[in-house]
């Protein structure tokens, strides 16, 4: 009497179909139920992260091949493919990369890249991209987008150089209820600083949250950062962007179906101040300039 086998387990299941959405050919959009992972990490755990020793060693051109430069004009071999351009967009926390594939063809001259600590949402969002691609391969649409899995609260300067973002979105970031938990919250005195020193100057923070005391947080911590200045209602309101982060993004569109509030707040990086003596020396140079 032959025995009917056994379906494999769920786990074996999610793994094969993972394996089956790494190839390049892949065009069926993955699905988030053989992603499975809880819905917030530990941002002060000792993850199992790779990461570059600084800027310099990041080697974009695996996560953003049309931009790469060509290999003939590659000077070191030992060194990562050089660029044509620079990631100036971070959705960090970008989640399941609703906000990453909305903005990709709203912001096509941009290299954008998403941050996200759990492993598996950071596996779909790569799968997710990997298949967009396959699904135009025609065009450049969605090449200009990427994903790493990486903990920013403690490695973002290892990934940009100073002053190189023109933009951060903070979308829906967990709130940490506890008191005891503040200091796991994505904004901080500390945290604002990282962000200050990897965006140029009149660049833009956008922050999203359906929790208001979380709001208040994000609100105070950047006021008070000498970094930073809020961005005025009427030019939030005509920026694109602020609408795409408000419906696109997953966390916003279960907000929108159980009729929820969402706070946004935009917060600009001011230019850095001139250094002691520093506009003296300007003026000089510009004198001369003049007068001869």
């Amino acid at each position: 009497m032959e025995t009917q086998s056994q379906p494999p387990p769920k786990r074996q299941k999610r793994e094969d179909y993972r394996k089956a959405h790494k190839t390049e050919a892949q065009t069926e959009l993955p699905k988030k139920k053989f992603y499975r992972q809880r819905a917030h990490a530990n941002p002060f755990s000792d993850h199992q992260l790779e990461y570059p020793i600084s800027p310099d060693l990041m080697n974009w051109a695996e996560h953003y091949p049309v931009y790469a430069a060509p290999p003939e004009d590659d000077k070191d071999d030992q060194a990562p493919r050089r660029m044509t351009k620079d990631v100036t967009v971070a959705d960090i926390g970008c989640g399941f990369g609703g906000l990453l594939v909305a903005l990709a063809p709203q912001l096509s001259s941009e290299l954008l890249l998403g941050l996200e600590i759990r492993t598996q949402v950071a596996s779909f969002v790569q799968d997710r991209i990997r298949a967009l691609r396959a699904q135009n391969p025609s065009t450049d649409l969605y090449q200009n987008i990427a994903c790493v899995r990486a903990n920013t609260m403690k490695f973002l300067p290892n990934f940009f150089r100073k002053a190189q973002l023109s933009k951060i979105f903070l979308c829906f970031p967990d709130p940490h209820f506890k008191a005891r938990k503040h200091k796991a919250r994505i904004v901080s005195a500390t945290l604002n600083s990282e962000y200050a020193f990897v965006m140029r100057g009149g660049g833009v923070v956008y922050t999203i949250t359906d929790v208001e005391d979380l709001h208040r947080w994000m609100v105070g911590h950047f006021e008070e950062h000498a970094s930073f200045e809020r961005v005025g209602e009427e030019e939030v309101e005509a920026d694109g962007c602020v609408e795409v982060m408000s419906r696109e993004t997953e966390e916003g569109k279960k907000v929108e179906r159980n009729k929820g509030e969402k706070f946004v707040a935009l917060f600009r990086r001011k230019a850095d101040p001139p250094w002691p003596g520093e506009e003296s020396i300007l003026s000089e140079e510009v004198e001369r300039s003049e007068t001869g």
